[in-house]
């Protein structure tokens, strides 16, 4: 219930929030007089960038001795998108692929959350890097103090976070929080996860390759958030969208909203209207670019409906 009432609340908040700063006339006149071209260009970078860490997948289960072909993972990356759209954030769409690869391979289910985990890990923490990037690119130079600050935060957190996970010297400190999880109904699972993120410490040459793999498509898929902008007409080079892009890819982990609702175009909003975005043309570009991830979730869509009219058809 409490959840329900924050989720209302933020929702609510950034509603009001984005009606104040737009005009709602203006705003439907720049998206329907977009550029669409540039548009498809998102989606085109949003679609391609699936194989990639569909492949970066593989090879993680592989080194588990978990073997499964490129199709089916493609395959489950596009559903886990589609369940994205209906559960809180990012993250929804991560239990569904763990979901799907357990019922797909039994006792492959420790594998699949490890796997899933250390995919997360490699992608915030490339996005990270970008931020730590984005940060040295904007000081000086964009007025967006409060963001860098705040994307300074998220770096020292993960460097903590990591240490917290992979260092043996901290694993009787993480041993204490068994009662409170085992009371949770959640010690199991986590600790499934954890022993199988812990199982990779010896492929450090994997780690590594996954990584600069992780590292190259973050830094591609901010310039769907880019092309997303040209589409209204922003006017901006790629590089402030390498300090904005990974803090939103971050503050999308994180489930204020049912698939950021609001919240996404609330930080298009402030963070572009910083850099001399109007107003409209910054929640454009936010809009536009939800709607991408719409579109990157109807392949997903699909292959669960032609499934499940395939096992009526069975019964």
């Amino acid at each position: 219930m409490k959840k329900a009432l924050a989720t209302l609340v933020v929702t609510g908040l950034c509603t009001a929030y984005i009606i104040w700063k737009i005009d709602i006339r203006e705003t439907v006149h720049v998206v329907v007089h977009g550029h669409w071209a540039w548009w498809l260009v998102s989606l085109a970078i949003m679609v391609g960038s699936v194989w990639p860490m569909a492949w970066r997948w593989q090879r993680l289960l592989a080194a588990r001795d978990v073997h499964l072909p490129l199709r089916w993972l493609v395959r489950t990356y596009f559903v886990g998108y589609a369940a994205g759209q209906v559960l809180p954030t990012s993250l929804g769409g991560d239990a569904s692929r763990i979901y799907e690869t357990t019922r797909r391979q039994t006792g492959a289910g420790g594998a699949a959350a490890g796997t899933v985990l250390l995919e997360r890990l490699l992608g915030g923490v490339a996005t990270l890097v970008l931020a730590a990037v984005g940060f040295a690119l904007a000081v000086g130079q964009y007025d967006v103090g409060g963001y860098l600050w705040a994307e300074l935060v998220f770096v020292v957190g993960a460097v903590v976070v990591a240490v917290v996970l992979f260092s043996r010297s901290l694993h009787p400190l993480l041993q204490r929080t068994r009662p409170l999880l085992r009371a949770a109904r959640i010690e199991r699972p986590l600790r499934q996860a954890y022993l199988a993120l812990h199982a990779f410490r010896g492929d450090a040459a994997l780690l590594i390759w996954m990584f600069a793999l992780s590292l190259v498509v973050a830094a591609v898929r901010v310039l769907a958030i880019w092309a997303a902008g040209k589409t209204v007409g922003v006017d901006l080079s790629p590089r402030p969208y390498y300090v904005m892009g990974p803090l939103l890819f971050l503050v999308m982990l994180v489930p204020f909203t049912i698939n950021g609702l609001a919240v996404r175009e609330t930080f298009f909003v402030s963070f572009l209207g910083q850099l001399g975005v109007d107003a409209d043309a910054a929640f454009a570009t936010g809009f536009l670019f939800f709607v991408v991830t719409i579109a990157l979730s109807l392949p997903g869509a699909a292959i669960v409906a032609r499934e499940g009219l395939r096992s009526t058809r069975r019964s």
